[in-house]
């Protein structure tokens, strides 16, 4: 089969597309025929070693979506020809930049009839990420304010459609080119993160202050969250390299009994729960992963610099 593969660390140049055999699966894995894996800035991370993959040369794609082709002897639950997507490999796994990817079957769910599977891969990690976020650390409820900081993003488009499957009040920030396709996605109100009566804007929005936050970029927002958060705020952090962060010695966080929660999506205990109700919601139509574009395994570099690079609504998805 055809796989991208990095034999060493380095820039997007040490990606290449090798001939290896197809593998087999082992006791719980399931091997899926990928359709479409996510490119997300993570899976950079892998790369460029600043974190270290299980080995070397290494095949990167923390998701993957396809069909199930064949199963281990331990597995339970699947049969060939099934619609599947997984999140989570890529770490201790080899990845979705494959023509196929043995995955374990704690971390892959069926997909429901009519998903698409180019779009369930590269919904994973944003997808999972969000419901995390939202859902079991902020348990964000009906008619909660959430401002969601860059909806535009992978995860920011997947937490600004979950916020308003449960009924919140939406508030996000991305370009003014994003504003209207984000109110198609169920935002209440869109600003551009760039202007400077921004706090102003929320507590507006918000009618004095927000109920829930989703901050990707904590070490220059935190204070600006405090700033805009009512009394009980919960506050979540998500981000796979963020820099230190802090309240001011004057923070507005004093007095406001402020919830912050640092989360990362690799401390799911079963990623099967999430990964569900993802899939669920894509098929009930609440959560449609917008691909911003498609590239083949020969495109897998050019791939991982757009996504750190480029500005785009939704995710880049790499279709084996």
């Amino acid at each position: 089969m055809r796989a991208v593969r990095f034999h060493s660390h380095g820039g997007t140049d040490v990606l290449q597309v090798d001939e290896i055999d197809r593998p087999e699966p082992a006791g719980e894995e399931v091997l899926i025929d990928v359709h479409g894996a996510a490119v997300n800035p993570v899976d950079t991370y892998f790369r460029e070693g600043s974190y270290e993959p299980f080995t070397l040369p290494m095949i990167p794609g923390i998701d993957a979506a396809g069909e199930v082709v064949a199963i281990g002897d331990d597995v339970t639950g699947f049969t060939a020809g099934d619609a599947v997507m997984a999140t989570g490999i890529g770490k201790d796994h080899y990845g979705g930049y494959a023509e196929y990817a043995a995955t374990p079957d704690d971390r892959v769910v069926a997909l429901p009839e009519g998903v698409d599977t180019v779009a369930a891969g590269a919904a994973g990690v944003a997808a999972v990420t969000a419901w995390r976020a939202l859902i079991d650390h902020a348990e964000l409820q009906l008619g909660d304010r959430c401002l969601i900081h860059g909806g535009s993003g992978g995860v920011g488009h997947a937490a600004v459609q979950l916020a308003a499957a449960a009924g919140a009040e939406v508030i996000t920030t991305a370009r003014p080119g994003y504003h209207d396709e984000l109110a198609d996605l169920g935002a209440d109100h869109a600003f551009d993160y760039r202007r400077d009566d921004l706090a102003d804007a929320v507590l507006d929005a918000s009618d004095g202050g927000v109920d829930v936050i989703l901050d990707h970029r904590m070490h220059e927002y935190l204070q600006f969250d405090a700033d805009v958060a009512a009394t009980g705020c919960r506050v979540v952090g998500i981000g796979e390299k963020e820099q230190s962060v802090g309240f001011s010695q004057s923070s507005a966080a004093r007095g406001k009994d402020l919830q912050l929660t640092l989360m990362s999506m690799f401390n799911t205990p079963d990623l099967r729960e999430p990964l569900s109700n993802v899939a669920a919601l894509m098929a009930d139509g609440k959560l449609e992963v917008q691909l911003a574009q498609r590239y083949d395994l020969d495109g897998a570099s050019e791939a991982q610099r757009a996504v750190l690079e480029e500005s785009f609504l939704g995710k880049l998805v790499i279709t084996p």
